[in-house]
């Protein structure tokens, strides 16, 4: 009993701690409100200007991030408890604000499932549960976000420096000569829910400017949810949609499935890396580190080390030879280390279950739903950050 009160505790300890770093990178992201300046000597202190309204001004993001967030966790809970399997409540993980990362408050949040889950229907019921909940109340909230978006001028309330140019300050703000030791460049990149809601929810003249999207707090809290659960969705291992597409395709289809998947998400995080303009000091390094890279990756494969090398190699030159036919071509290189945390640490394949069972027509809808959920969620460029 002791024990249990005290992971409880914990638990609520760690709540406690997430709810006030992601206030805090709320404030920052969404209003320039730091709690970390920098000195003229270059160095970093603390912003004594920081205000108790600046951190209330914060929760404007960390109460529907954190919000979404939980209804995420809750519905693997709730299922997994359904379905009588033991669960932990939510671990969150918080990831404070600091002068050297950008931060967003938190590492998200887990459940622990305590009990072994013996059917492929359980493990479809818990993985599909989390994403669909956590996706019902984003949309809400993004919608809202949209339909309720102040006028095109709110951004000088943010960026008083803008005004000087008007509402065609975008043509001006973003050029390297504008920007120059002056900024962090945060975009976010395109998702089709995102698309949707510009063409068919909001005033067209009131849509934020790519580059400014972290200034709306509801839309920012949106769209990182929406990436979180996009993740959750791939259809690799045991994540949430490796579970959905064990479920649906059984063993053998996941198992093919997560393996394209798998490799054209390295093949698209490395794309453009290294072109033929690249320097040749340059290219001593980098060239064996991305092949390490592939090969280690690989390994996630079950495949021979000659076979490794070999698939190594052919994915770096098909590389090579696109970036030179089509220079413009880039793929993304974020994905890079959520491609070796997959391929170390949550695998490709999704361990067999002792009971096998066909979906019933109820499930096989929700299954083909949370995979048109991801496909509403994902962007292949979720976030560009340029330090100029």
């Amino acid at each position: 009993m002791a024990s249990n009160r005290r992971t409880v505790l914990i638990q609520i300890g760690l709540f406690i701690v997430t709810f006030i770093t992601t206030t805090l990178a709320g404030a920052e992201w969404c209003y320039m409100k730091s709690l970390f300046v920098g000195t003229k000597s270059g160095g970093v202190d603390f912003n004594t200007a920081y205000t108790w309204n600046d951190f209330l001004r914060g929760m404007e993001f960390s109460i529907p991030f954190l919000l979404i967030l939980t209804v995420h966790e809750f519905g693997h809970y709730f299922t997994a408890m359904y379905n009588k399997i033991r669960a932990s409540l939510p671990y969150y993980l918080p990831f404070p604000p600091n002068p050297i990362l950008p931060s967003i408050g938190t590492l998200g949040a887990v459940i622990r499932i305590e009990d072994r889950v013996r059917s492929n229907r359980e493990h479809f019921d818990i993985g599909l549960a989390g994403p669909l909940a956590g996706f019902i109340v984003a949309l809400g909230i993004v919608i809202y976000g949209f339909a309720t978006l102040p006028s095109a001028e709110y951004i000088f309330t943010i960026h008083p420096e803008y005004k000087q140019f008007g509402l065609n300050y975008a043509d001006h703000v973003y050029k390297t000569e504008y920007t120059q030791g002056k900024t962090m460049d945060f975009q976010v990149g395109p998702t089709l829910l995102f698309t949707i809601c510009q063409s068919f929810v909001t005033d067209k003249a009131r849509i934020p400017n790519p580059h400014e999207m972290m200034h709306y707090p509801l839309l920012l809290a949106g769209f990182i949810a929406l990436f979180f659960t996009s993740m959750n969705l791939l259809p690799i291992g045991q994540l949430d949609g490796g579970h959905v597409t064990y479920g649906l395709f059984g063993s053998r289809g996941h198992k093919i499935i997560a393996s394209v998947f798998f490799v054209l998400l390295i093949f698209y995080s490395g794309l453009g890396l290294i072109k033929v303009t690249t320097p040749v000091e340059t290219l001593l390094w980098a060239v064996p580190l991305l092949i390490l890279f592939y090969y280690t990756c690989f390994g996630a494969l079950k495949l021979l080390k000659r076979d490794r090398i070999m698939y190594a190699l052919i994915m770096f030159a098909v590389q090579l030879v696109l970036s030179w036919a089509f220079p413009a071509v880039d793929g993304y290189s974020g994905w890079i280390l959520f491609g070796f945390i997959v391929s170390r640490f949550v695998g490709i394949e999704h361990p067999p279950t002792e009971i096998q069972e066909p979906l019933d027509t109820k499930r096989v809808i929700l299954g083909w739903l949370t995979l048109l959920i991801f496909i509403l969620c994902f962007s292949p460029t979720p976030l560009l950050i340029e330090i100029r």
